[in-house]
């Protein structure tokens, strides 16, 4: 059961960063594909159907540490406070920004939120290579410092940028469109997608490799209980979430969402 609970929090969390990686990074690319309050609002209705979904995978993650490895998980949260709060505080902003983008009229309320839109990105993706960071180093409990954990923050913050622009380029239509795919290069958007994928899982199953699993795992019944149950929830997580991205498989060609 323990492997099975591992394996499930390796899912989870690879497919946060795969899926919810590609929002991210097309919000943090906000400014640079759209010129004008027109093209913006259509670079966000590439990914606005997909960011709540997206989430649940965070979600899921979070609820299956705290379920079957309690003590790693209060290591990490407790010794990475500094990191899950502005990653959180991006995450709000962001979301803040989607949502409330469309309440008024007003050309400068726009403007505030794209910048929430896309400076909240940036906070979460600098966030996450920080916390990176640490598990690399197997230091899981003390918050990464000096130039490493500048230079790793800065690197996956490009990384959710880079994926986030193949996953513009699968959506996006018109002048967004072309710019995203100039961006992207001779390789097409498809294969770009894929390799930064690719590398988004091998980042987060490598971060985590070396933590101490095993030790901080729970007892035997609290694993059978668990374990069964968040399998009946990953089938239904997979079935809503490839019933939603074939529902929104074309290209976006207006501002149809939020």
């Amino acid at each position: 059961m323990e492997t099975l609970a591992l394996a499930l929090l390796g899912f989870f969390a690879v497919g946060y960063f795969v899926l919810g990686g590609a929002d991210i990074g097309t919000g943090m690319l906000l400014p640079r594909l759209g010129r004008g309050d027109a093209e913006r609002r259509l670079v966000l209705a590439s990914f606005a159907p997909f960011f709540l979904g997206n989430e649940v995978w965070l979600i899921a993650t979070a609820g299956l540490l705290i379920g079957a490895f309690l003590t790693l998980e209060g290591e990490l949260l407790s010794g990475q406070f500094l990191v899950v709060l502005p990653l959180l505080t991006g995450w709000v902003v962001r979301d803040a920004g989607l949502w409330l983008r469309g309440r008024t009229g007003g050309r400068r309320w726009r403007a505030v939120c794209d910048a929430a839109v896309a400076g909240g990105s940036w906070a979460v993706a600098l966030s996450w290579g920080w916390l990176l960071c640490a598990l690399f180093t197997q230091t899981p409990g003390r918050v990464a410092t000096g130039p490493a954990a500048v230079l790793c923050a800065l690197a996956v913050a490009a990384l959710f940028a880079v994926h986030g622009l193949g996953f513009a380029a699968l959506r996006l239509t018109g002048a967004p469109y072309e710019r995203a795919r100039r961006l992207v290069g001779r390789g097409g958007p498809w294969q770009s997608f894929a390799l930064t994928s690719v590398l988004m899982a091998a980042v987060v199953l490598s971060a985590g490799a070396g933590l101490p699993w095993a030790a901080s795992a729970a007892d035997g019944a609290t694993l059978a209980l668990l374990v069964p149950s968040l399998l009946v929830i990953t089938a239904l997580m997979v079935v809503v979430q490839t019933w939603m991205w074939h529902a929104f498989r074309k290209r976006v060609t207006r501002p149809s969402y939020l």
